[in-house]
């Protein structure tokens, strides 16, 4: 692992010498027909009062804002082993609208420990659509913190899509290859695998989800 760090720090370094690649990452104010097309945006960010680094995820699913909620506050699921970046998945506990769930994700995805298990704390606040989160033991997931909000508003132009805005702040050893790096197992390419992701698996869940909104 450290020798691909490495090799992340040249091909990164690198990189940044060349006009084009490395703005590629912050693509700017989303541009709503390209949205509607599913494209993901996604803006490099500075944590506030931190080290580290962050981001600023935006895309459309196809599905009206209440189905994607409850899509999305499901958190005692399988669905998400369908993702390719994670191993495993479970509820721990839910308290009111705190609810501790616990991933282990593939190696390549923030972290250096492949069997590193993520407790994540999340509160949900239903009436603005919002979810905020938390890593609770960072430390044995080899970082320092992680923490972010997503947040759900309806598509204007058109009710039945929802824009999704994702946000996170974070710090670990190799962070800013991760962020930098632009090929498979960098931030860009998780970042567009999830958003594509998310918008194929609401399309074959919808009529689940829409039913418990009716």
């Amino acid at each position: 692992m450290r020798f691909n760090l490495l090799i992340y720090a040249i091909v990164a370094l690198c990189l940044a010498e060349i006009p084009g690649v490395a703005s590629e990452l912050s693509s700017g104010k989303p541009i709503e027909k390209e949205l509607l097309d599913g494209k993901a945006f996604i803006t490099k960010l500075k944590p506030p009062h931190q080290t580290g680094k962050g981001y600023k995820l935006v895309y459309v699913v196809e599905a009206p804002i209440e189905v994607f909620w409850k899509f999305k506050t499901d958190f005692d699921n399988d669905f998400l082993l369908n993702n390719k970046f994670i191993k495993s998945h479970r509820l721990l506990s839910r308290r009111g609208n705190v609810v501790v769930t616990e991933d282990i994700f593939t190696e390549n995805v923030y972290t250096h420990r492949p069997s590193a298990k993520f407790r994540w704390q999340i509160t949900v606040s239903p009436d603005r659509y919002r979810l905020d989160f938390v890593l609770l033991n960072p430390e044995q997931c080899g970082q320092k913190f992680h923490y972010g909000h997503i947040q759900l508003e309806m598509f204007e132009t058109i009710g039945q899509k929802t824009k999704v805005t994702q946000v996170a702040y974070f710090d670990f050893f190799g962070a800013f290859f991760w962020v930098n790096y632009p090929w498979y197992g960098g931030m860009m390419d998780f970042l567009k695998y999830t958003a594509r992701w998310e918008q194929e698996t609401i399309l074959k869940l919808k009529s689940k989800y829409g039913k418990s909104v009716q």
